[in-house]
């Protein structure tokens, strides 16, 4: 076993590698250090042993990486329009501004290019596009990719995992061709049909998405406010068809059939057999059904080993069968270890192994269910903390009433409902749908602990102190590894000294965010698109920021203000200022509006505003937008929003305005309207900071821009090539990119320069 665990450890490392190891050098070391094992005494043999296996498992894992990453689009075809044929999968989606499909592509049409596997397209005429047909289409296409920031969920790391390589646009011209009659398509074609049906009943109500979520996988219909409730209560693993739904509908299977063999015995057929195989296909057929996506094929995978285990009798003990099942599913699929589920799923169980393990007797079943439900808590408490930068209080309570209701009762049901020809079923599975929602936005309104990003040995520390803390009773000094969660629980990043401030610019795709922290104090200037809770608040409490002194919003545009109302419903906000104030109200604040002179300071930081001047065109939202200066002892920031570049003329030739600035933040995204001649000379910047989205349709940053600001010897730093950026304003200007600081093999680095 200790030879697997070093296999398994060897495949597990390769994820958090920033570059790829050469899988041929690492199986060859693998056999070299093999004979090398054989060669010793026989009592250090074992030992000896795990070297080769770690390096195996390491090699095996690169072996796996390099054929995934052969297959991604070269960074040469990116944009550039390709025609392809592919079978739509899975279940469209059709939204405000497009339609998102899975398209799994048979061939590529045009020369000198192969499409990945497996691609998703947006429709923005919204056509219709069937589950399982076949098409020969065209799109322009680029390397899946997702904001880049050290907090929340990382849609690129996800991708990766899923095996997504690309993303498209679908252009006019497509033509349609035979259907595909593949079994995953003839699956698909009767999911869409149960979805259509449970929408002809239901409508398309919010009972009805989430019984389409639950039946079939269909977790895309649920409301985004929905996912936020879940998200408050600890309820979202309850939506997905995820390994506890599976392994509860497959516990409830082989319950009827051993109640069923006592009564009917199958002669010449042993019970056992009987059993574990109508779980399995129960459980294969509802992973089927929810369109055997990847997270419900590891669960199938780790259920069947259980399964095969006890069947053969082979006296294997729960943690072998446990290492043995993440073995199986870490060879099937090395990626998953970037998934966090993977490791919760896995953890779960753990834990409610080790909290039964060496009783003399078998507790009683409220006493058994109280021990797992704090075991499951207590070893969540680290990993949730660190994943998602938060922990819901009410969590073990919502899961303890949740789990059974909507597992062994909504769940079940729903199935049934969806599957019969009677209406009166769907209708009943509403009624509970709508008694669950009642439940969980009850329990929504509990509060939720808002942790701070943890340094990996912190969280090290935390995740033992959980593994003692659920010990058995003979383990000594179990009252002090709550201690060990402590540092965790308690952790707040340094702040900046006095008289200096970091500056945080936010990776919100094609938008602007960007954090200022003194010593005490935090600034927001514009809060990028809408969906507060998808990347602006996971950053901001991973920094510590539990809330804002002041806010501002340098004009009335989505991709600076759009995000304003969530965030204030989320977080407290002090002093609110805006390029134009009358938009405030319909943002559910109230606050100034910018005018120059305003000034203030904090921690021995200088805040001024600058503009917009008086004479800026009223008639232009632009030319509206908020002008701020931060002055630490020995550096400035100047931030312009939208400012075009008759705005930034007006302010160079006011005499005596002080714009001088170490750093800079290119107006309109890099815009060629703003960051003119005269605007790089008043200001004298080091470095240019611009906030644009990767490969954007609007083309920022301009290259005129760009040159412009290389000719005056600026060094440049981007997000959409660099990811977060993060600034430290003291003696001197430090900088770190996140694309740079937490490389990985499979995220594209940036270029991010060396702080002067």
């Amino acid at each position: 076993m200790p030879v697997l665990i070093a296999l398994l450890c060897g495949i597990a490392i390769c994820a958090a590698l920033p570059a790829l190891p050469a899988a041929t050098g690492c199986l060859g070391l693998a056999v070299g250090t093999a004979a090398l094992a054989a060669c010793l005494p026989l009592r250090t043999r074992p030992w000896a042993a795990l070297i080769p296996a770690f390096l195996l498992g390491l090699g095996y894992a690169a072996w796996r990486a390099d054929y995934r990453m052969a297959q991604q689009l070269p960074a040469d075809w990116q944009q550039r329009s390709i025609v392809f044929v592919g079978e739509v999968r899975g279940l469209p989606q059709a939204g405000e501004y497009g339609t998102r499909l899975i398209m799994e592509v048979e061939r590529t049409l045009t020369p000198g290019v192969n499409l990945p596997q497996t691609v998703r397209l947006t429709d923005f005429l919204q056509r219709d596009w069937p589950t399982g047909s076949r098409w020969r289409a065209e799109a322009r296409f680029k390397r899946s990719r997702g904001t880049a920031n050290p907090f929340g969920f990382d849609v690129e790391q996800w991708q990766w995992s899923e095996g997504v390589l690309a993303s498209g646009s679908l252009r006019p011209g497509e033509r349609r061709l035979e259907d595909s009659r593949a079994p995953l398509a003839w699956v698909d074609r009767a999911r869409a049909a149960l979805v259509a049906r449970i929408e002809g009943v239901l409508g398309e109500s919010r009972e009805a998405a989430l019984i389409a979520a639950l039946t079939v996988g269909a977790q895309q219909r649920v409301a985004r406010e929905d996912w936020g409730l879940f998200a408050a209560t600890g309820l979202t693993h309850l939506v997905s068809i995820s390994g506890l739904h599976i392994t509860m509908l497959a516990g409830l299977a082989a319950a009827a059939l051993a109640c069923l063999s006592r009564r009917l015995p199958v002669l010449g057929f042993p019970p056992r057999l009987l059993i574990a195989g109508g779980a399995f296909l129960t459980a294969a057929a509802y992973a089927l059904l929810a369109g055997f996506s990847v997270p419900t094929q590891r669960t199938l995978f780790m259920l069947g080993v259980g399964l095969a285990s006890l069947c053969l009798r082979r006296g294997l003990s729960p943690f072998r069968i446990w290492w043995l099942a993440l073995a199986v599913v870490l060879l099937m699929d090395p990626f998953c270890v970037l998934a966090p589920g993977v490791w919760l799923s896995f953890g779960l169980v753990a834990a409610l192994m080790a909290s039964s393990i060496a009783r003399r007797r078998a507790p009683g079943k409220w006493r058994a269910a109280l021990a797992g439900q704090w075991a499951a808590g207590v070893c969540t408490l680290a990993p949730l903390a660190w994943w998602f930068g938060g922990i819901p209080l009410v969590s073990p309570l919502a899961n303890a009433l949740g789990i059974p209701y909507v597992s062994l009762l909504l769940t079940p049901l729903a199935l049934a409902a969806a599957l019969l020809p009677l209406e009166w079923p769907l209708h009943l599975a509403a009624w509970l749908v709508r008694g669950f929602y009642w439940g969980v936005e009850w329990f929504a309104q509990a509060p939720a602990l808002s942790l701070a990003g943890t340094p990996l040995p912190l969280f090290l520390l935390a995740l033992l102190g959980s593994v003692w803390l659920i010990a058995p009773r003979g383990v000594p000094g179990r009252g002090l590894a709550a201690l060990m969660l402590l540092p965790m629980l308690a952790y707040q990043p340094p702040p900046p000294a006095q008289g200096e401030f970091r500056a945080t610019m936010l990776d919100v795709g094609q938008g602007l965010a960007v954090l200022v922290q003194t010593r005490n104090r935090s600034l927001l200037f514009d809060t990028g698109l809408g969906g507060a809770e998808r990347i602006l608040l996971p950053q901001l409490r991973g920094l510590g920021v539990k809330e804002l002194d002041g806010l501002v919003l340098s004009h009335h545009h989505s991709d600076h203000d759009g995000a304003a109302a969530e965030l204030a419903a989320a977080l407290p906000v002090g002093r609110v200022l805006a390029g134009q104030p009358e938009s405030l109200p319909g943002l559910g604040l109230s606050g100034d509006g910018c005018r120059p002179g305003q000034s203030w300071a904090w921690d021995g930081v200088r805040f001024d505003v600058l503009g917009p001047p008086d004479a800026a065109p009223a008639n232009d939202e632009n030319a509206q937008s908020c002008i701020l200066r931060v002055a630490g002892m020995k550096h400035a920031l100047l931030l312009s929003g939208d400012a075009p570049e008759a705005v930034e003329r007006m302010l160079a030739a006011q005499p005596g305005l002080r714009l001088r600035s170490t750093v800079l933040a290119a107006g309109h995204h890099g815009s060629r309207t703003s960051t003119g001649a005269a605007w790089l000379a008043a200001a004298q910047p080091e470095v240019v900071l611009i906030s644009a989205g990767y490969l954007n349709r609007y083309r920022h940053p301009h290259p005129s821009v760009l040159r412009r600001v290389e000719e005056a010897g600026v060094a440049v730093l981007r997000t959409d090539l660099d990811g977060a950026l993060s600034l430290e304003f003291g003696d001197g200007v430090e900088w770190t990119c996140l694309r740079d600081s937490q490389r990985r093999y499979w995220r594209e680095r940036g270029d991010c320069g060396e702080p002067p």
